[in-house]
């Protein structure tokens, strides 16, 4: 079980966050505003939601322990990632596991609700770019600590990606952008963007990735996609990657990814670096067993 150590959160940082982000003049400046909007609005909110639910409240932890993820726990999880202190999240996930949620339930209905979360917030322009990556970066973060894929060696060397369009499609702007935010959040991504399902088979045979993310524009490229997926799994340098989807047919119906024979799919780019996380966590345990 992994220990919330101020410490070793701040280590993890250099995996998870882009070091260009971090050259931004004005990231305190933003830490510093987004710090009082968690101790100003959030906390408030979480203490009064607390008492109004049960008047003669217990400690926090019992209600936790009572109490799934609410629409509250996701909002408040994400606003507090956007702070510079994970000690609080990482004790939220922390409680939730000890409950004997696994972590494929906080997942589902914890961290990548936070994620999409984050996603509205820059959707809305509530948030921009480097304030959306740092949270996403943090989550991710938080995924890796508990899944234990941070202890492993050469861990910023494996944690890479092949980014590509389903042949056909022409609108490369979802997977640019989820390019970009991979990339904020530490990835190392590869575009194979224009290409032929061959060709992007041939680019997973020529280098080891331990990811490939795909989009798909509209319904009747799902045949082609479908094709590029087998042929990436079979000519992969790494048997064992971890396959992701996008695009509209997916956000409408998720189990679409699943029957074109993808691992999972994401609603948008900041999602999408949570699955990639989860996917890369996925590989880990398998090849350490």
């Amino acid at each position: 079980m992994p220990t919330v150590d101020r410490r070793g959160l701040e280590r993890l940082e250099a995996h998870f966050v882009s070091p260009e982000v971090y050259r931004r003049d004005d990231v305190a400046v933003r830490q510093a505003r987004l710090a009082a909007v968690v101790a100003d609005r959030i906390i408030p909110q979480l203490i009064r939601l607390h008492t109004e639910v049960l008047p003669d409240a217990p400690p926090v932890e019992l209600v936790v322990e009572a109490l799934a993820p609410s629409s509250s726990d996701i909002s408040g999880l994400a606003h507090i990632v956007l702070g510079s202190d994970l000690e609080a999240a990482s004790s939220y996930v922390l409680v939730l596991r000890d409950r004997g949620l696994s972590m494929e339930t906080l997942f589902i209905e914890l961290l990548e609700p936070a994620a999409r979360y984050l996603g509205q917030l820059w959707d809305e322009d509530e948030c921009d770019f480097i304030d959306v990556t740092l949270g996403v970066a943090r989550l991710q973060k938080l995924l890796a600590m508990f899944n234990g894929s941070h202890m492993l060696p050469g861990l910023d060397t494996r944690r890479t990606v092949l980014m590509a369009m389903t042949p056909g499609d022409q609108h490369s702007f979802g997977a640019s952008m989820v390019r970009r935010f991979l990339e904020g959040a530490g990835w190392d991504v590869e575009s194979a963007f224009d290409r032929s399902a061959a060709e992007i088979a041939k680019a997973a045979s020529a280098q080891w990735y331990a990811v490939a993310g795909l989009t798909v524009g509209s319904e009747r490229s799902l045949p082609a996609l479908e094709e590029t997926i087998r042929l990436i799994r079979r000519e992969s340098r790494n048997q064992m990657i971890g396959v992701m989807v996008g695009g509209p047919v997916f956000t409408a119906n998720p189990a679409l990814a699943l029957e074109v024979g993808a691992d999972g799919t994401a609603a948008n780019a900041p999602t999408a670096v949570l699955m990639a996380q989860k996917l890369f966590d996925e590989m880990a345990l398998k090849t350490s067993n």
